[in-house]
């Protein structure tokens, strides 16, 4: 999403359009190259079997750049996140759904902030990844 957000018109618990993620494996080897994170529970299903995992399981800091990525489309151009905390609660296997959702937890009209509580949900509905950030919105956001 890239239109301008009216902060006059958004009220605490504004909640964001989800946005769902499939990963793969490739994309995780990918992802292992640029973080320099190659545990094999990442990629190889065997050691992730060994490590007692179910299958190989999605990087914890893909799944915040999952977070990062909803709260800036949503914003729109010229966003950026001030502050973002994640915490890993659980885990998300290669190919299941990840389900990245968001609410408004706060708004600074003056500054042009907005607070929000993110989180991850499994195909099961659970919440495996749970951040808060706050967002300044760009220059052509200014309403």
């Amino acid at each position: 999403m890239t239109t301008a957000i009216d902060l006059r018109m958004l009220e605490e618990g504004h909640e964001l359009t989800p946005a769902v993620q499939f990963t793969t494996t490739a994309q995780l080897v990918r992802y292992a190259g640029a973080a320099n994170d190659y545990s094999g529970i990442h990629y190889d299903l065997g050691y992730a079997h060994e490590r007692g995992f179910p299958d190989v399981i999605v990087h914890g800091f893909l799944k915040a750049s999952f977070l990062a990525e909803l709260a800036c489309d949503w914003a729109g151009p010229g966003s950026w996140l001030r502050r973002f905390a994640t915490r890993y609660q659980g885990i998300d296997v290669v190919g299941a759904p990840i389900v990245c959702r968001g609410r408004v937890t706060g708004i600074r009209i003056d500054e042009r902030q907005v607070s929000l509580e993110l989180w991850t949900e499994n195909a099961q509905g659970a919440r495996t990844t749970t951040a808060t950030g706050q967002l300044q919105l760009g220059e052509e956001d200014l309403t």
